[in-house]
């Protein structure tokens, strides 16, 4: 069980004196430790954010739900952007292509109490979002992304919850458009902008510009600028920190298959170099409580030992476990079946350094955004374009 680790987060008392940034303020809300967790599809569910939460202290924001879902009340929605009863604050990412749309679900989720915190996705870039005008594309039609940020800032500011925005650079090398997305969402209300520094071109391949963050925090001087883009570990965050003067970083792929990153962050914002370096034998304990948060989360063995799959490599990165082994890890249906696995394994492996750290999560190389036919000839949106994007609010699924 993660409470087994090593308490990294323990640590933070004792170190204020070399507590490197102050409580992140988003709005109303005090997040101590000023460490977001990044919503990833089919990964940052209560299950996993409850690993997390439990390793550390920060911001846990649920997996991204699409505007029209919400707004239609769908069950697979309304699941997502479910919290537990000791989960706060409760912060939900929505993603939406029509202002109307947006504004209509973000209004849901604050009248109804349903989230403390509400993060708008501009940074998506995966083709069935950018073809759609959507994601990290978007901000290009400056107005769209405006009236979006607008629209959901006044549905929630009379219910006293936040809004922020997360986008990325921009299209590409040659059609950047974070500076002026950043300076309209801090005129509109956002109250703080986090920046993945890639654009959609670059998807998740290279390695992230972290100078784009300090432009940003240059440019945008009212709100919280939070740095998104390669932290694999602890001191990956205090070197972009030490390196773009941002207020806090988000963390995403640097968490797969390890919860506990999240100690490791809080020791280090509180200025301590104790850090988590667990067995194989903890590390099998805490897929155990994984797998048994997931089943009580989806209410069904089955679906959640399948979830349970995708994690499996990463939890097992850089250990000794022979291929067959992890292959049958990747396959399991059952509790009972991930137990046998689990037992198979030589558990008294000790932390297996670098091997374990680095990279994880896809990567890939860059790829051309696909985007609608003629997205690029203006930054204005014209009739036919926010037809078709109203259009496209009832075809994207969340993802």
């Amino acid at each position: 069980m993660t409470e087994n680790l090593p308490d990294a987060a323990a640590a933070a008392p004792a170190a204020q004196a070399g507590q490197v940034l102050p409580p992140l303020r988003i709005g109303p809300l005090t997040i101590d430790t000023p460490v977001v967790l990044a919503p990833m599809a089919g990964v940052t569910n209560a299950a996993f954010r409850r690993l997390c939460r439990e390793s550390g202290a920060g911001l846990y924001v649920a997996e991204m739900v699409t505007s029209r879902a919400l707004v239609e009340r769908g069950e697979e929605s309304m699941r997502i952007i479910s919290h537990e009863p000791d989960e706060k604050p409760r912060s939900v990412q929505v993603y939406g292509v029509d202002p109307g749309t947006v504004g209509a679900a973000v209004r849901m989720i604050a009248s109804e109490d349903r989230a403390d915190h509400i993060d708008l996705n501009f940074g998506c870039p995966v083709p069935k979002v950018t073809r759609r005008g959507g994601g990290a594309v978007l901000p290009w039609k400056r107005d769209l992304f405006r009236s979006i940020v607008s629209a959901a800032v006044d549905a929630a500011s009379p219910h006293g919850v936040p809004v922020t925005v997360k986008m990325r650079k921009g299209i590409d090398d040659e059609h950047l458009t974070y500076l002026e997305a950043g300076l309209v969402a801090q005129e509109v209300g956002a109250a703080a902008v986090a920046l993945h520094a890639r654009t959609a071109a670059d998807y998740y391949s290279g390695t992230a510009d972290w100078e784009s963050i300090a432009r940003l925090k240059e440019a945008v001087t009212d709100i919280p600028v939070l740095g998104n883009g390669d932290i694999w570990s602890a001191e990956d965050a205090l070197a972009m920190v030490a390196q773009t003067g941002c207020d806090g970083v988000v963390v995403g792929r640097g968490c797969q298959g390890r919860p506990w990153l999240f100690a490791d962050l809080a020791a280090a914002f509180a200025g301590s170099d104790v850090r988590v370096r667990p067995g194989l034998g903890e590390v099998a304990t805490v897929v155990r409580r994984h797998a048994e948060l997931m089943i009580e989360h989806f209410g069904e063995e089955q679906k959640a030992m399948r979830e349970m799959r995708k994690h499996m490599a990463w939890y097992f990165k850089g250990y000794v476990v022979g291929g067959e082994q992890r292959a049958a890890l990747g396959l399991v249906s059952t509790l009972a079946e991930l137990d046998d696995r689990l037992a198979a394994l030589d558990l008294d492996q000790p932390y297996p350094g670098e091997a374990a750290e680095g990279q994880r999560g896809r990567a890939g190389s860059p790829k051309r955004p696909i985007l609608p036919e003629g997205w690029l000839d203006s930054r204005d949106l014209s009739e036919d374009f926010r037809r078709a994007l109203h259009e496209a609010e009832l075809s994207i699924s969340g993802g």
